[in-house]
């Protein structure tokens, strides 16, 4: 396989594997670093492309369980996600500060979900994988992969609810 051939397959997902561990480390400098790993792991093994019915979702799986032996051997218990690009130039400076502010509490409530739910909701609803796709990438089975993703959208849509009401956390 060509430089070329590998940059084809790689470079469309690349941006993909950076965005997870950036959700999963907590620096962008962490999650450069490992996508970088990432990637040179994919140049060695490039000749084993074959036996792989979907590179992409092997590399995301590389990528999360190389994310999570690095937090291991850290002891790293802060986990971060954060998503904010939202923009809309259309609403007034007092509706983006709103909307600003409703984005900053739900990256805080994720913070605070359980490891297992925060990846789900990372790979459904923001890098818009297919539940069979999630289901590889963390090995878990349907049912489980339908039920984390609901109780973590009830979870930041109650306390996003209650924060909206009441003004609290």
């Amino acid at each position: 396989m060509t430089q070329t051939e590998f940059l084809n397959i790689v470079m469309p997902f690349k941006d993909k594997v950076f965005r997870l561990a950036k959700r999963l480390l907590v620096s962008r400098e962490e999650a450069e670093d490992a996508t970088q790993e990432i990637l040179l792991k994919l140049w060695k093994n490039k000749g084993q492309f074959e036996k792989y019915k979907n590179i992409e979702a092997f590399a995301m799986t590389m990528t999360k369980n190389f994310c999570l032996d690095k937090l291991k051997s850290k002891q790293a218990q802060n986990l971060k996600i954060v998503h904010s690009n939202y923009q809309d130039g259309s609403t007034s400076l007092q509706k983006q500060v709103e909307l600003n502010d409703s984005v900053d509490w739900v990256g805080k409530i994720i913070e605070d979900l359980p490891e297992q739910q925060k990846m789900v909701l990372q790979l459904r609803d923001i890098e818009q994988y297919e539940f069979e796709e999630i289901e590889k990438v963390l090995n878990m089975n349907a049912t489980a992969v339908r039920v984390a993703l609901s109780r973590a959208r009830k979870t930041i849509r109650e306390k996003l609810t209650k924060t909206h009401n009441y003004g609290v956390r």
